[in-house]
């Protein structure tokens, strides 16, 4: 069975690795150890298809090193004790590069049989990973390598490699490629930044295309057939679903409609309704909160809509409730009054609650004290009297500070008032 085109058409040469320029460009880092031939032990992090192996497979070839390839999902520690068992023979006399993707993969016990090779240098690693290597890779091994983070290639970097993939079955296949105009455009587009992606989708393109003589027609229609939804990168447990959430929430913080609903999109399109909803529930009352109240409701009503709704009309409420949040006056307030009040519960700052706040509705609660004193608020002008409602040891903390909005600021007002002709302030 013959090898995929992307093995086929593989790079050589740190030239012709697609993006990773902030890598890989003239005078950057990786490309200076690289050519300097002084491998460190490294860990390439980024989405699939971004170039690691490649550049993994670029190293041991320029530095004629025994290459090892492991993928931790399935390889055991016996595999990394053979490795390790060519240290001083002749197949590894010129060094040992073990490339070892997915980690994450490995538990801790896995990934501390490297240690002390990699710490003396006998053998070289360069591990790879599609999820944040400062939360699965085992602290010994991040403070030993060095961390290099792989981004999805940029479209316009794609394109050429498209074009250049099917130049290459043209000449294996010896047919000539008609494409419609759009083509490469379109896989690029498809393939989210992810170049093993795109070469498959050249691949089957030429293999599907509908041929007349020594010519074959590959459409924009059978491109898009081929390569639907695979723009998506959204593993629902990988960083990028997190990273995602993070800047729906943040954009919407920061009142950017625009950007919101484009996370939302992402979200939705990768098949995910119940993130976005749990999140913007959680962002009504967190970042929207007392400025506008009303806005816990209306989220709620357009939550509930979406669930019932289901995929893909859910997207219409979730619309709405995020042009809603993100257009809204902002205020972090009640947030910040009860993050404040947990963390003093956490450093022991609780109290007793005042005796004439406790329960006295039942008898012999007099005897202990209890309600004695307390003042029906309802009693008195305007609904309120003054009396401490804090224990003894908190008395006095503020943890609510009215934000700066209308309607935070009428509430302030009302109650400067009221509590001024009284004597409260």
């Amino acid at each position: 069975m013959a090898a995929p085109l992307a093995d086929r058409i593989r790079p050589t040469e740190l030239s012709d690795v697609v993006g990773q320029q902030h890598l890989l460009g003239e005078g950057r880092v990786l490309r200076r150890i690289i050519e300097s031939g002084q491998i460190p032990n490294m860990i390439f992090y980024g989405p699939s298809g971004t170039g690691k192996t490649t550049v993994a497979g670029i190293i041991a070839a320029r530095t004629r090193m025994s290459l090892h390839r492991l993928n931790a999902t399935n390889a055991s520690i016996q595999d990394v004790k053979d490795v390790i068992g060519e240290v001083g023979t002749l197949a590894g006399s010129r060094g040992i590069l073990l490339y070892l993707d997915e980690i994450q993969y490995f538990n801790k016990k896995q990934q501390q049989t490297l240690l002390e090779t990699i710490e003396n240098g006998s053998v070289t690693l360069i591990a790879a990973t599609t999820e944040n290597p400062y939360f699965y890779v085992y602290n010994a091994i991040l403070s030993r390598s060095t961390v290099f983070e792989f981004k999805p290639v940029e479209r316009d970097q794609v394109i050429p490699a498209v074009e250049r993939a099917f130049r290459r079955m043209e000449s294996e296949q010896g047919v000539r490629f008609a494409l419609e105009e759009g083509v490469p455009g379109q896989i690029a587009n498809a393939c989210g930044g992810d170049v093993r992606k795109a070469m498959n989708a050249v691949e089957l393109a030429c293999l599907t295309a509908v041929r007349d003589g020594e010519t074959a027609r590959v459409t924009l229609e059978a491109v898009a057939e081929l390569s639907q939804r695979s723009a998506m990168r959204l593993d629902r447990d990988a960083d990028e679903h997190y990273d995602i959430l993070s800047a729906f929430q943040k954009s919407i913080r920061g009142s950017d409609p625009d950007a919101a609903v484009h996370y939302l999109a992402r979200l939705l399109e990768g098949g995910d309704l119940v993130s976005p909803c749990r999140r913007l529930l959680v962002i009504a009352s967190e970042d929207i909160g007392l400025a506008y109240p009303m806005a816990a409701a209306i989220v709620k009503a357009c939550v509930d809509s979406a669930n019932q709704l289901g995929l893909p009309e859910a997207m219409l409420p979730l619309s709405e409730a995020t042009i809603l949040l993100a257009t809204a006056p902002k205020s972090n307030a009640s947030a910040n009054a009860i993050w404040e009040a947990t963390a003093d519960l956490k450093k022991g700052d609780v109290g007793d609650v005042p005796a004439h706040l406790k329960d006295s509705h039942y008898g012999g609660a007099a005897k202990l004290g209890r309600g004695l004193t307390y003042k029906y608020a309802h009693d008195y002008p305007n609904h309120w009297v003054e009396q401490q409602y804090l224990p003894d040891k908190l008395a006095g903390r503020q943890y609510y500070r009215y934000g700066p909005n209308k309607t935070e600021q009428a509430a302030k007002a009302y109650w400067d008032a009221i509590k001024g002709q009284q004597g409260g302030l």
